[in-house]
Formats: structure tokens, sequence, C-alpha cells
């Protein structure tokens, strides 16, 4: 078994096992400790998480080609709609102890799983609160690097855009995980996509990729953006 770094993001890595299947994975954070039933791979004195694509939006992009992961070690990241925290977890590994990540989740039973996370993870923050209401938790949050967006509501554009605006620093990113049938279940999923590209670019973010996350996640983009 080899471990070698994916392409040239940081805190990302391909297992390659004898057989030439290669997986994605990432360093983890809290060894011993799986976080959704995913195998742990000991190598050395290294602990490697593998990354499951479909169950991860992020994962999924990154499979499928995403160029650039503006989540790197060291990076303070908003996620919202952080549910039980499968990819947050991920992102913690990659963030590690320098990094930090504000988790907000609205749903009290998904927020009870995520907080026994984070008492294992402490680069993670869990928040129970509504991601199109960033006043109510601005007081929690300093400005981060990243914000990244994964919640089924119409209006996912347009919520991304308020909490970049409000937390998000000069010149840092936004991943925003486009939910298509939470938006129209009869609209073809590539017009939606468009869309809800235009509000991002109307509300003054540079569009830098948009990846279809089929098959992996049907109707579903990942979007990159920055703030200029």
């Amino acid at each position: 078994m080899e471990i070698k770094k994916y392409k040239s993001f940081e805190g990302i890595y391909h297992v390659i096992f004898p057989e030439g299947v290669r997986k994605i994975a990432t360093l983890n954070f809290t060894p011993g400790h799986r976080v959704y039933g995913e195998d742990l791979i000991p190598l050395g004195k290294q602990e490697y998480r593998l990354w499951d694509p479909t169950r991860s939006k992020l994962a999924a992009a990154i499979v499928k080609g995403l160029k650039k992961v503006p989540i790197i070690p060291g990076s303070y990241v908003l996620y919202l709609g952080a549910a039980s925290g499968t990819t947050p977890s991920h992102v913690s590994d990659i963030i590690g102890l320098k990094g930090f990540e504000y988790c907000i989740e609205f749903s009290p039973r998904s927020i009870r799983d995520l907080v026994f996370l984070c008492e294992k993870r402490q680069n993670m923050s869990p928040i129970l609160e509504d991601a199109r209401y960033p006043k109510n938790y601005e007081y929690l949050v300093n400005p981060v690097d990243v914000v990244y967006c994964d919640i089924a509501q119409p209006d996912q554009a347009k919520i991304m855009a308020d909490n970049a605006n409000a937390f998000l620093k000069k010149g840092g990113y936004i991943l925003l995980a486009i939910k298509a049938r939470s938006i129209s279940s009869t609209k073809n999923p590539s017009i939606i996509y468009k869309q809800q590209m235009e509000i991002l670019e109307d509300e003054g973010f540079e569009i830098i990729e948009a990846i279809d996350l089929h098959p992996l996640e049907k109707d579903h983009a990942m979007i990159l953006g920055k703030k200029n």
C-alpha cells in the first residue's frame, strides 16, 4: 500500500492499494476514531481516513476534477449545513491544529451528533442556528478564509452570499454545493446551476469553477468562487 499527495492539494491524499485501486483520504485528526463508518488506514505512525465521494459532495467534486481546493492547513472555515459532520470531519483533518471550523446546523437531531464529534476535535465548533440569519451568530464567528455551503434551501446562493459578505475575508473563497431539486423539481438542473451562479455574480463573486457531481451525487453541482 502507498500513500501519495492528491495532485497539488494540501492535506488530501491518494491511498493506492496493492491491486492498483486508488481512493481519496485525509490524515486522521483523531487517530483511532471513525466518524461515519469509514475505513482507517494505518501507515507508519500516521493514520488516514478514506473519504467516500458518494457521501461527501466536496470529495465528489475533487474526484470529478475540481482544480483548486481552497481549504488548506491553517484555514478558517465557515461550514453552513454541517449536519452530523461527515464532510466537516474531513475539513477538520485538512485544516489541522492551526485552522478552525465553525459548523452551522439548524437540525437539533443532527447537532447532537455534531456536538459529540466536536468534543473530540478541538478545531471544530458546533453552532445551532439557521444559516439564513448570519446576524444571529456573528458574535461567535471570526473572519474566515472559506465559506462552504451545503443546505437544502430554495435560496441557497443568496444564503451563501449573505454569509460570505458577513464573514469572508477579502480574497477569500466560497464553495457552494447546489442541490437542484431543493430549488425546483421541474427545471433542468443545468439551468438551475446557471441561475444560482448568476445570483453569486450579481453579489460580486467571481465564479472560478463549476463541477457537475453526477453520477456521484445526482442533480448536484459544486461551485467555486472568490470574493474580490
